[in-house]
């Protein structure tokens, strides 16, 4: 037996098909048209970035042993630099790039940075290339949209698409280091991914993929594009990046409107500090794990990215004052950066 729907209305009575016309609002989008503009935004900006992406096949030798492998790269650059992560070509003696599986050339390493994870390359072949451009992470926000392009398990032109997770992370690289300023998304990464581009919805690149936590669902990492830009520059500058060293690992968060009050703070943002290596140069300038970095000498430190872009070669050896936020006060002390080990 079928039971009689009983419509629930304010007012004076309607009859089922005026509820279903409330319902169906104009002003509202149905949820088939939001997909569509969805799916649209997602496959033209797939379209756009793809060509841009290359496949990486190096040969070489690692640990004293032959090896093979397959990565991905971001063409930046049409006259052609590229970025990569620096475990794709750690060890490689030869490299071949392919774009759009008709193009093949060779290329070379200009510059390796492991703490970022990082690489430069340069395509050796006199085409005009296509090239993505680097856009300004430091406005990526959670729940933006993030398009993971690359080769995942030899398939080519392989595109992912989520949302942006989290921003201004902290990941322990392969070499054990820390690195800072990397933005979470939960766009699928699988081997062969890293080095390729995470893209917004304009196509432009803002992170290099590099990481994914095996047995997790949907977390997995990309460097940030401002990192990227100061080590890309940095390499084509020196052959290499120097870099100044507190010795400490931070976060990016949000400072609320009372504390910013309080404290005389302007940013709406800031480093909290999670960890500090024993008798470096953050240890013996007294801070501690849980102090807010707003400051190094006359720079607001608003991201992690600030902190790595400030802490280059001229803070080797000099005085810097950080100005940090402790027990809800601004307080400020003198620190001495030393030089990251090679």
């Amino acid at each position: 037996m079928i039971s009689q729907v009983k419509w629930l209305s304010f007012g004076t009575p309607a009859d089922p098909a005026d509820g279903v016309r409330a319902n169906a609002r104009s002003d509202v989008p149905a949820d088939d048209n939001l997909l569509d503009v969805y799916s649209r935004t997602v496959s033209d900006t797939i379209e756009r970035a793809s060509p841009a992406v290359a496949h990486i096949e190096i040969s070489g030798e690692r640990d004293g042993r032959r090896a093979h492998g397959t990565g991905s790269g971001v063409v930046i650059s049409p006259d052609g630099i590229l970025l990569t992560n620096n475990h794709v070509v750690e060890g490689a003696s030869k490299i071949l790039l392919s774009l759009g599986g008709s193009l093949k050339f060779p290329a070379r390493v200009l510059g390796r940075d492991p703490d970022t994870d990082l690489a430069v390359l340069r395509a050796e072949t006199r085409e005009t290339l296509p090239a993505l451009a680097l856009a300004d992470s430091k406005r990526v926000r959670p729940g933006h949209i993030a398009i993971a392009i690359g080769n995942p398990l030899g398939f080519q032109s392989t595109a992912t698409a989520g949302i942006v997770s989290a921003v201004g992370r902290s990941l322990r690289g392969t070499n054990g280091r820390l690195i800072d300023d990397v933005i979470q998304t939960d766009a699928a990464l699988n081997p062969g991914n890293s080095g390729g581009a995470l893209v917004d919805s304009s196509g432009r690149v803002i992170g290099i993929n590099t990481a994914t936590i095996m047995g997790a669902q949907g977390i997995c990492f990309a460097v940030a594009a401002n990192t990227a830009r100061h080590v890309l520059t940095q390499i084509l500058m020196h052959g290499r990046v120097r870099r100044a060293r507190l010795g400490l690992a931070g976060q990016q968060v949000s400072l609320d409107a009372r504390m910013r009050h309080r404290t005389g703070t302007p940013q709406a943002s800031a480093v909290r500090i999670f960890e500090i290596v024993p008798d470096g140069p953050a240890a013996q300038a007294g801070l501690r794990p849980g102090d807010i970095l707003i400051g190094l000498d006359a720079d607001a430190i608003t991201g992690v990215d600030d902190l790595v872009r400030l802490l280059d070669s001229s803070r080797i050896g000099t005085t810097v004052t950080m100005r940090y936020i402790r027990d809800d006060a601004a307080q400020a002390v003198d620190a001495f950066p030393d030089e990251r080990s090679r």
